[in-house]
């Protein structure tokens, strides 16, 4: 009819309008507002980063005079004296915390997904309250059992030496990691277990050449969670290392802090960014994995 506005829609596949379907509009302010906001909130949480690295790059006596990234006076002695500024070179901390890491990754790896095949495949007695017992292991700080942990490795004699720290993780301690695999692996059909038993495969041959191949996104959450909080354990090492030459680099650290004399922040500064480097690096090569394996365990 003459003087009727057409009705407000959009178009079906079959280019027929349909009613009551308002076309979405686009705000460009809204997505400006949006993103401008995020940018402002990275920056807040990247400063102070960024306000380490512009201070590894200045004389001690401007560090905390100037304000800001600007830097009026570069210097590039800080590295070089940084890393010969403790007893041993930066070097040898780098190395100290390089096998500690790499012993408990590869205890995390071994014991807790042969832990977590066991409580999702296994039947067997107490199975449910030792889960409950394991699960409970993930709310007990460690400053509750430090105490009795340092007297009993005290007694055998690893104090001073890695052992207390790469130990406990053949053990299958990390409660966090057991409940991790143990949600990927109940994520697996169980016809892959049956189909190899049928075609002989005991419980070691399921796990080794079935489970284990799938698990990898899980596996490598667990060894990259596992590098970055031991590579930045400052806590458990101090109590355990107390020789500077078996120092890892987060206690080297703690040794340019000098409570009773003149400190040397620029030192300090230089090395941190050093020892960040590897821990840039674990996250930036092994997000895809990171992502991929926390996504496929507990959420599902």
């Amino acid at each position: 009819m003459l003087g009727q506005k057409p009705p407000v829609g959009g178009t079906d596949s079959k280019g027929r309008r349909v009613k009551g379907h308002k076309p979405k509009m686009r705000t460009p302010l809204r997505s400006v507002v949006k993103h401008a906001l995020l940018i402002l909130a990275a920056g807040v949480m990247i400063y102070p980063l960024l306000w380490m690295v512009a201070s590894s790059f200045r004389p001690n006596d401007l560090i905390f005079r100037e304000a800001g990234l600007v830097i009026s006076q570069v210097d590039w002695t800080n590295y070089p004296n940084g890393w010969d500024a403790l007893s041993e070179p930066f070097s040898k901390y780098l190395m100290n915390s390089a096998i500690l890491v790499l012993g408990c990754i590869i205890g995390n790896l071994v014991s807790c997904s042969m832990a977590a095949y066991a409580f999702a495949r296994l039947e067997f007695k107490f199975k449910k309250i030792m889960f409950v017992l394991m699960l409970m292991t993930i709310m007990l700080p460690i400053h509750v059992i430090i105490v009795p942990q340092y007297v009993m490795f005290s007694q055998i004699g690893w104090v001073n030496t890695f052992w207390p720290i790469i130990v406990p993780k053949l053990l299958a301690t990390d409660g966090f990691f057991i409940f991790l695999m143990i949600q990927f692996i109940r994520g697996i059909p169980k016809d892959m277990d049956e189909a190899a038993r049928i075609d002989g495969a005991g419980h070691p041959r399921i796990f080794l050449q079935v489970i284990l191949p799938l698990m990898v996104p899980a596996l490598a959450t667990t060894a990259i969670f596992t590098f970055i909080w031991t590579w930045s354990d400052f806590f458990t090492s101090l109590i355990y290392l107390t020789n500077p030459s078996n120092y890892t680099v987060q206690v080297a650290l703690n040794a340019f802090i000098d409570s009773t004399g003149e400190s040397n922040w620029g030192a300090l500064f230089a090395m941190s960014i050093v020892t960040l480097i590897p821990v840039f690096l674990a996250f930036l090569f092994g997000q895809k994995y990171l992502v991929k394996g926390i996504a496929t365990t507990g959420i599902k």
